[in-house]
């Protein structure tokens, strides 16, 4: 498996137009970069320039091809891990209420990065640079334990996570920003073939850690 040499990874919390998506850049376990911008073109020109290998982004990777969710969320569901149903991208379209403005977002920021960032339609990685869709709660169950993970207490779960993994929290300085390193923190492990992925190539992959905290502590 071929692997960056430098272990620089990024995560991408996406949010609307008026949020804004919120980069954290990490080599091995340090924090090279902390920004926001509701310009892709401005994420995409950060991962460059730090050489970045893997962008873990917060966001469906594909629209749904029949209305039903796709295959990935139904798997998560399976196992009691709660996550969005990602509609057609026609019903997203024709929706007044401004909910799917993020899942357009995550939509740009895809579509700005596949020139030198293709999505990963294999379940394990193989070298190269790629983007990845993956999402903090998943990474917080798969970590912690769905039974513990909480949405009431994820600013604090969330952050200790990255803490005990041996990662220097202070610079995040919001909960996007946390979920940003966290997403960052599942490119280093797909890197390392430590991912499990669920759903399939057409309806697109959804990548959560495959290792316990102390693993990735040693792993880093």
């Amino acid at each position: 498996m071929e692997t960056n040499a430098s272990g620089t990874v990024a995560g991408i919390d996406i949010g609307g137009a008026r949020k804004g998506c919120h980069l954290v850049i990490l080599r091995g376990r340090e924090i090279d970069c902390v920004g926001k911008s509701s310009n892709p073109g401005d994420l995409y020109q950060q991962c460059l320039r730090h050489n970045v290998a893997a962008v873990g982004i917060d966001s469906p990777c594909r629209w749904s091809l029949d209305g039903a969710g796709r295959l990935a969320e139904k798997e998560l569901s399976r196992e009691r891990i709660f996550c969005f149903s990602t509609p057609t991208q026609e019903r997203a379209l024709a929706s007044t209420s401004g909910f799917y403005g993020w899942m357009f977002s995550g939509e740009r920021v895809f579509q700005t990065f596949a020139p030198s960032y293709p999505l990963l339609t294999e379940k394990l990685y193989l070298g190269g640079r790629v983007t990845f869709e993956t999402f903090p709660h998943a990474i917080t169950c798969s970590l912690l334990g769905k039974e513990v993970a909480s949405a009431k207490l994820k600013r604090v779960q969330r952050r200790k996570l990255l803490e005990d993994a041996g990662i220097d929290t202070r610079s995040l300085t919001s909960i996007d920003a946390v979920d940003a390193a966290l997403c960052a923190l599942t490119a280093q492990l797909l890197l390392r073939g430590k991912t499990r992925a669920y759903g399939d190539g057409p309806g697109g992959y959804i990548f959560v850690p495959d290792a316990d905290i102390w693993e990735i502590r040693s792993l880093l």
